[in-house]
């Protein structure tokens, strides 16, 4: 008997029903002869005696093999063949012709019409078999390979709703990463400070910043986590919190003094303090690069450190941009080590800029980036913009050159305009 296996659980056995076989010839004997070996088989049988109900038929039924004759009044066994496959089912139907034909031509616009077999009349009961278990082998190759896809497809449903639902999540964090930079334009009366950030993903690890210490200090800072994704992002959430000017009791740039006032730390100890924090409390398996730089308008002086950081830019009033620090070691990677502090004096109608390596080391056509040179190029160009139209000309200059807005790493800025 031929039959369809079927799996159930814990590995045991089952048997579906028979295959179902419809056998099509108008003539009655050849139809009965046919259908008598397939019972005796095991097989379930229907019969009809015309292509037209045999067409209707399978529009009704599941039928799984097709034993048809060719030549047949009305609608010939070729042309139902061709309108079988047609059909919309969701299994495939195996299907034989029975034949007197054996030229090649013959048998080419059989397979051309969709059929898989053919059998000369007079029908071999030995032939018919094995044509069977031919069809039969197909068949449940074509069950295994349904079963499976049925499975992927249940399996990509639900890795999608988890996309969904991890997307939803990272858009979320998005917002809330925005929310570290809400004044993207803040004026501190005698400097004013333009804010720019863009993640590569939904989030990134860049970070951007200032708060005023004093009517005569601000502080600006710019930097980069190691990584991309959920992990730099919480890193970066977690550093603006020790930099947060409305917390000074958690900014590790103050320090209290013998009087219970804030007193302001130089850059060089502010970087320190990070590196101790991420070595000895944090203990996390990223760094980060970082510029620190306290603005004091009295003495017209910027005190700043360069952690790995690309290097600081220095856009005087003239037009001429001058390169600012000694490059520096990241921050969370070695004990002990020891950032350098410089000084420069600044002139009202200065500007201090700094960015991430987002920007110098996107990658340009032609193996090369935009480089620092890309960079005082771009803020040349735009020298006589205000800040937020500077940053965004630059963002727009890296895209002319890159040919994307679509940039592999997050991209950040700050500018620090010296007003009158």
């Amino acid at each position: 008997m031929f039959v369809s296996p079927m799996k159930l659980h814990d590995g045991i056995s089952a048997v579906e029903v028979p295959r179902h076989v419809l056998v099509v010839d108008d003539s009655r004997a050849q139809r009965h002869m046919v259908s008598m070996h397939l019972r005796r088989w095991g097989y379930r049988v229907s019969e009809s005696e015309s292509a037209l109900a045999a067409l209707q038929l399978c529009r009704s039924a599941d039928v799984d093999i097709i034993i048809s004759d060719w030549m047949m009044p009305g609608m010939t066994g070729l042309e139902f063949c061709r309108e079988f496959r047609t059909l919309d089912r969701e299994r495939y139907g195996y299907f034989v012709l029975l034949t007197s034909k054996s030229e090649k031509t013959e048998i080419a616009d059989g397979l051309e019409a969709g059929a898989d077999e053919f059998l000369t009349k007079p029908v071999s009961t030995n032939e018919l078999r094995a044509r069977l278990r031919a069809g039969e082998r197909m068949l449940a190759m074509q069950a295994e390979l349904l079963a499976k896809n049925k499975v992927i497809v249940s399996t990509l449903v639900e890795l999608q709703k988890l996309y969904d639902s991890l997307d939803r999540d990272l858009i979320e964090a998005r917002k809330l990463q925005q929310t570290l930079i809400r004044d993207r334009v803040r004026d501190y009366g005698w400097a004013k400070v333009s804010l720019i950030l863009r993640n590569s993903g939904r989030v990134g690890g860049d970070l951007v910043g200032s708060f005023r210490f004093d009517e005569d200090r601000v502080v600006v800072y710019s930097i980069d986590v190691s990584g991309h994704g959920v992990a730099s992002a919480m890193m970066t959430a977690r550093l603006a919190g020790f930099l947060t000017g409305s917390s000074p009791e958690q900014n590790l740039a103050f320090q209290t003094g013998l009087d219970g006032n804030h007193v302001l730390l130089p850059a060089a100890a502010v970087v320190d303090r990070f590196n101790r924090l991420m070595l000895d409390e944090i203990q996390a398996e990223q760094y980060f690069t970082m510029v620190f730089a306290i603005v004091d308008r009295r003495t017209g002086r910027v005190d700043l450190v360069q952690a790995g950081h690309p290097h600081p830019m220095l856009v005087r009033q003239d037009g001429r941009v001058e390169r600012l620090g000694q490059g520096g070691l990241p921050i969370g990677l070695i004990d002990g080590a020891t950032y350098e502090q410089i000084t420069v004096q600044i002139s009202p109608g200065d500007r201090l800029v700094l960015v991430s390596d987002g920007f110098t080391e996107c990658p340009l056509p032609g193996d090369r980036d935009f480089g620092e040179d890309g960079l005082a190029e771009s803020l040349r160009r735009s020298a006589h913009l205000a800040g937020s139209d500077l940053l965004e000309a630059m963002i727009w200059d890296l895209t002319a050159q890159a040919g994307t807005d679509s940039f592999p790493d997050d991209v950040s800025g700050i500018v620090l305009d010296l007003l009158g």
